[in-house]
């Protein structure tokens, strides 16, 4: 049984040099807080060790202060959040607060416009032509 989950805000804050912080690295924050682990947390969150480690390490760079320390050779807590880490998950949650609180009227009005017959399509399909003349439009040979 999948379970239905209501409407939701997503928010990231996307600086302006390119670097981003959302609700994945976040969460992945507050799992290494959790597990004491890189592996243990990526593992926790259905996330390749790969992954969360290239995310920790963009995190670190990210800022002047360190969001992590590890401690290598200790297994299973060979990792912990910083007190900056703490901080960047506290200011995150609380940004994600006042928006929802800002914009819940917002979303509900949304949320009650929708449409019940409209059916999601799947991103792997190929989306339809928007004019005729697109659609009229030869292939170009390779």
């Amino acid at each position: 049984m999948t379970k239905k989950v209501g409407t939701r805000l997503f928010l990231r804050v996307d600086f302006p040099d390119g670097r981003r912080l959302g609700p994945g690295k976040i969460m992945l924050l507050e799992a290494i807080r959790e597990h004491r682990s890189i592996l243990s947390a990526a593992k926790a969150i259905g996330m390749s060790y790969r992954r969360a480690w290239l995310l920790v390490d963009e995190l670190d760079r990210m800022f002047e202060q360190r969001v992590i320390v590890t401690f290598p050779g200790r297994r299973g807590a060979g990792t912990e959040v910083t007190a900056f880490g703490e901080r960047i998950i506290a200011l995150y949650r609380a940004m994600e607060r006042q928006a929802a609180k800002a914009t819940n009227a917002s979303v509900d009005e949304l949320t009650k416009a929708l449409s019940a017959e409209f059916r999601p399509q799947s991103h792997a399909e190929p989306e339809e032509p928007e004019t005729a003349a697109a659609a009229a439009k030869p292939a170009k040979a390779i």
